[in-house]
């Protein structure tokens, strides 16, 4: 795999490949996605393949930002199947959070694969805000399908290292385009079929508040088996009940104080830790000296900066000498807490604690 820079020379070089049909490795502002072709049904094998990702899984299809206003007109999408309020709702989340972290999912134009929607009659679109995933988009000129350019289930990759430690001889190339700004993937969010209702199907980078002011009204949760389906078609990317995982065992704890961490680190000999925050790190420990790996997502206890730490932390955890994991999962529902706490529990399970329960 080689390493292109984000200049003239080396996205010249990554549209030739994604025009000969191979894949790239791209930056954008949530995670490094894994780019091919996204109307070429091999290309789109291709990065199956390269991932070992189930085809049940649908993928993403990454737009140019020029097609941000009229991204209806570019066969991808297909409003006239939905209400007319929602298609209008639709154009609006578009020309408000576009480019962004928001991911839409619409009725798919029939040019579109089968396999990027894994069958369904959905298609899963958004417009990057990364400015190297906008120039390249704009040069190659059409959808690049672009999911998280990392091996199947594991931990999303926030810089072009993590990608290359992923899919090494699985990509031709990938553009270092320095760390993902935000490191969460983003928020994933379609129309229920009844007019003005539109459903959460996953927690991201966008918080939920900001979609619900625009449409007025409330997401809809996703069912409870939406997270856990293993051989049906998802309806969303990152909907698979075990994902962003680390290789060792990851256990959580939540609303867990002193006595319970304390436990936790008995039976965890080693273990290394990750918390939230300076104050929640320091109430769970009581002044306990710790030698084992330590991090903290936010010393502040910005849910921003730890959105942004998350997946490089998991990541150098799970590459140090230490048998396990034990995380603090954060309480709360605003901003970018829910998006936290969902890739963390579905890279862990939680630990029996006896404060704990459920937020």
């Amino acid at each position: 795999m080689r390493t292109l820079r984000a200049d003239e020379s080396g996205l010249a070089e990554a549209v030739s490949l994604l025009r000969a049909g191979d894949l790239v490795a791209i930056p954008t502002e949530t995670v490094y996605g894994l780019a091919g072709d996204g109307r070429s049904a091999d290309a789109v094998a291709r990065i199956f393949a390269a991932k070992q990702r189930p085809t049940f899984d649908p993928l993403i299809l990454h737009l140019p930002a020029s097609w941000k206003t009229d991204f209806e007109s570019r066969s991808v999408v297909d409003l006239q199947g939905l209400h007319p309020t929602d298609a209008n709702l639709a154009r609006a989340l578009a020309a408000k959070f576009w480019p962004g972290p928001l991911t839409l999912v619409l009725p798919r134009h029939p040019s579109v694969p089968d396999l990027v929607t894994s069958g369904l009659d959905s298609v899963a679109v958004r417009v990057p805000a990364h400015p190297t995933a906008q120039e390249l988009l704009e040069r190659f000129g059409g959808p690049l399908a672009a999911p998280s350019a990392n091996r199947f289930g594991r931990i999303s990759p926030t810089h072009a290292a993590h990608v290359i430690q992923e899919l090494s001889g699985r990509a031709a190339a990938v553009i270092d385009g320095g760390p993902c700004a935000i490191g969460l993937e983003s928020t994933v969010i379609r129309p229920t079929g009844r007019a003005g209702e539109w459903q959460l199907l996953r927690p991201g980078a966008l918080p939920r508040e900001a979609i619900e002011a625009l449409l007025g009204a409330p997401l809809i949760e996703p069912p409870p088996s939406g997270r856990s389906s293993p051989g049906l078609a998802q309806p969303s990317p990152g909907l698979i009940e075990t994902h962003y995982a680390p290789s060792k065992p990851l256990e959580l704890l939540v609303g867990a104080g002193a006595h319970d961490w304390a436990c936790a680190l008995a039976d965890h000999e080693g273990a290394a830790l990750l918390f939230f925050s300076d104050a929640s790190r320091d109430r769970a420990l009581a002044g306990a000296e710790i030698t084992r790996p330590c991090r903290v997502l936010s010393p502040t206890g910005s849910d921003v900066e730890a959105a942004r730490n998350l997946f490089s932390a998991l990541r150098e955890l799970d590459a140090s000498p230490a048998p396990s994991l034990l995380a603090e999962l954060p309480l709360g529902t605003q901003g970018l807490i829910p998006a936290i706490r969902d890739r963390l529990e579905r890279a862990g399970c939680r630990y029996p604690t006896s404060t704990g329960g459920t937020p």
